[in-house]
Order: structure tokens, then sequence, then C-alpha cells
């Protein structure tokens, strides 16, 4: 029989993009064969096999519909997921009575229609079908409803992953990531944890004032060790609810992976923190162009010259086209106002870009250097200092979360806590 999995019965929606802050969890490595009626719906699931989210899942798509499903399992096993496209002028549920016949335990149904009736939606989830979807579909609708049979509602969420990259080296997006993540934990309190992916010359553990004895390299190069215990035992706590996985940055050995190296560490932070942001080094290889492509959302750091904006136009122009189904990335200009360098205005960076920068951040050399040395956060140099706004702007932008809102205390207030002891 075809196994009952969740259900839902919202309309979906035929904007071709999901909205702002939509988190779509990514689905594991599962097979998936989808049945078509029409070209279109085939070149949707064709699309949606494209998007990042179902990077692990094997697709396959042929056409024929129910007919051809039932034909083709008659001698061969089901795979994780099943995708039917039903025309309306054959009889949906007679299908699928025929199809449970020779469809494995455990395997998952989702059906795309064009009869939107509450009587036939309930007929099918009692056949246990999993998903119901009206056409005319768009990749993401795919995508939405093939990852939602692995997002259990009662499960605890999945982690999203926020990317941040400089567009040069120098431009200083380390030290925007740290603040940012600082300020997701602080202001924001979510427990998120900072992945300093430069194992060679990281300065993470510098910023925050940790000298971990151990960290992301140790993951990386145990990939059969990795879990959720063992990520545990590599983060370092730098406050209640920040918690950094710090890069050696020693040169006693070179750092040449494989494009998926840090797929496993990626995913087992997934399932424990609510919100990792990486901090991608400026540079080019096959897993640091993965890492940008596969995060949720994307932070691009750049100053104000010619090569910045070259560099830029780059990232945005090829992480548009390798994600056709997310929000295009983000930017901010760092370093702004150095005197004497002639500077491109942010209007021109826009213009160029297509897409206005989050934020502009002066160049103060006094406080953020003083930071640096420290091993503090901007937060803790100067409370009041404005770049501290600007860091949770992005914040609530990359996270979609508002800031947390602190209670009004009183003169009154030791007093009250002290008869509730009594």
């Amino acid at each position: 029989m075809i196994s009952y999995a969740r259900q839902t019965q919202e309309e979906q929606p035929e904007a071709p993009h999901p909205p702002v802050e939509e988190h779509i969890a990514p689905a594991p490595r599962v097979s998936v064969q989808a049945f078509c009626e029409t070209v279109e719906t085939a070149a949707a699931v064709q699309s949606a096999g494209e998007d990042r989210r179902l990077g692990k899942a094997h697709l396959k798509i042929q056409m024929g519909g129910m007919a051809a499903a039932i034909e083709a399992y008659r001698s061969a096993p089901t795979p994780n997921v099943i995708v039917l496209e039903s025309d309306g002028r054959s009889d949906l549920l007679t299908g699928l009575d025929q199809l449970a016949t020779v469809c494995d335990a455990g395997t998952r149904v989702i059906v795309i229609g064009r009869i939107n009736d509450v009587m036939l939606y309930r007929e099918l989830v009692r056949r246990g079908v999993s998903d119901y979807v009206l056409a005319p579909v768009g990749a993401i609708d795919v995508v939405r409803s093939i990852c939602n049979l692995f997002s259990a509602p009662e499960a605890k969420a999945v982690g999203r992953i926020i990317a941040v990259v400089g567009a040069k080296g120098g431009v200083g997006a380390s030290t925007i990531s740290h603040n940012i993540a600082w300020a997701i934990a602080r202001d924001l309190a979510m427990d998120a944890v900072v992945a300093d992916l430069d194992l060679a010359f990281g300065t993470a553990g510098l910023d925050y004032n940790q000298d971990p004895p151990q960290g992301i390299a140790d993951a990386v190069f145990s990939p059969d060790r990795v879990d959720t215990a063992f990520i545990d035992r590599l983060l370092s706590k730098c406050t209640d609810h920040l918690s950094l996985l710090a890069a050696p940055a020693t040169l006693d050995r070179v750092y040449d992976f494989g494009t998926d190296a840090f797929d496993a560490v990626f995913d087992t932070l997934r399932s424990t923190m609510p919100c990792i942001v990486l901090d991608v080094p400026h540079q080019w290889s096959g897993w640091t162009k993965r890492a940008l492509v596969a995060a949720d959302d994307i932070l691009i750091v750049a100053a104000p010259d010619l090569a910045n904006l070259r560099n830029t136009k780059n990232l945005f122009d090829l992480l548009k086209a390798s994600r056709p189904n997310d929000r295009p990335p983000l930017y901010c200009l760092n370093q702004v106002g150095i005197p004497k360098r002639p500077e491109i205005a942010a209007a021109e960076f826009a213009k160029a870009i297509e897409s206005q920068p989050i934020v502009s951040i002066p160049f103060e050399p006094q406080i953020f250097g003083s930071a640096a040395n420290n091993g503090q956060m901007i937060a803790e140099i100067s409370a009041n200092h404005k770049s501290i706004e600007m860091f949770l702007q992005i914040a609530q932008r990359l996270t979609g979360r508002s800031e947390t809102k602190k209670q009004k205390s009183s003169f009154l207030s030791p007093l009250i806590e002290k008869l509730r002891g009594k």
C-alpha cells in the first residue's frame, strides 16, 4: 500500500518565486520518479530537479501519467517518491487503487491535478496520497511539495545557512560576518554558530577571543566520524546563543578539498542549529561554489572600487542563474569613505548590479581596529555605534526575524524579584 505521509490542504500559489521569508528545507538523498501528462509539467519538474534543495535527490521524468506509472512498477521496485500528473479526464481514484497493488510500502505519492474539489482531496488523503498540487505548477511548487514530505511539522526546524563572502580579499567580509552572527544571537535571540571556512588564515577565533583545541578541520578530515555528538564537541561557546566552529589557522598541512568535503558538516549543523553563518574565504573552488549555491541566503561584502564592482556583478549573475527559485543575493558596501581614495558611488554600484546595497558601512579604522585587536565585537566596544544598527538590519533581512523585544525594567524591579523569590 501507499503509505500515509504529511498532508497539506493549502492551494499552491501560482507565483514563480517563493515569499521572501519562506524557508524550504532541502530534501535528503531520495529517489523521485515523475510521470507527466503535459510537457509544461515535465519542464517544471525538470527545473525543480536543478534546484539546490533537490541537489541530493535522484530525479527521473517520464511521460504517460498514471498508466505509465502502473505499467512501469509491475516489474520494478518503486522509488521513495512518485509524482503523478492527472489530466482530469481519466479516473484518478481508480488509477491510484491499481497503483497501490504494485507500489512498495513506504513510497510517497504526490498528485498534480486540475480539479479543485474538497471531496476529491479527502478521497486522495484516505488512499494515502501525501500531497495534492493544483496545476499549472512551477518549479518551486514541485520543490516545496517534495521537500515538505521530509519536514514533519513536529520535527525540529531545519537550520538556515547564511553564507558571507567578500567580493575581493581584504574587504572585511569576515568582520562583517562575525558581527552579523553576534547580532543574530544577541538581538534576535537565535541560537547560531559561525563556521570559519578559511582553515589556513581564519580570524573567527581571534575576533571572538577563542582558542579552541579542536575545530572544523577535525570534522572535514574525519568525515566518517561526523555526527551531532562529534560536532558538539568541536563547538566553542562564545555566548549563551552563539557558538564557533573555528579554523585551525595553521600552515602545517594543505587544505585541498573535494567539492562535497563540507556537506556532512553542514548537514549536521542544520539538524542542531537554527542559524549557521558561513565565513567563506575569498577563493574560487568547487567547495566554495557549492557552499554559496547551497546556502539559504547569501551576503556579498564589497568595497566601492572597480574590481569589487566587477567581482560582485560576476557573483550576482552566477548565483542568480544557479538559484532560479531563491531570492537574489544581498550585498553591502564596506570601508566607504577612505580619505583621498577615489570611490564608486553607491548609486553607480546599484545601477551596475541592478540591486541596491543593503547598507553602506563607513570606514572607521579606530573602532574596527580596536575591536579586532581586543578580540571583541563592535557592540562590545561601543554599545551605541551606528554600525551596530546596520549589522542588525542585515541580520533581520537574512533571517527574516525581527528584533526580540526586551522587557523594560523599573526601579521597583529588584524589589519585585526579591518578593517573587520569597
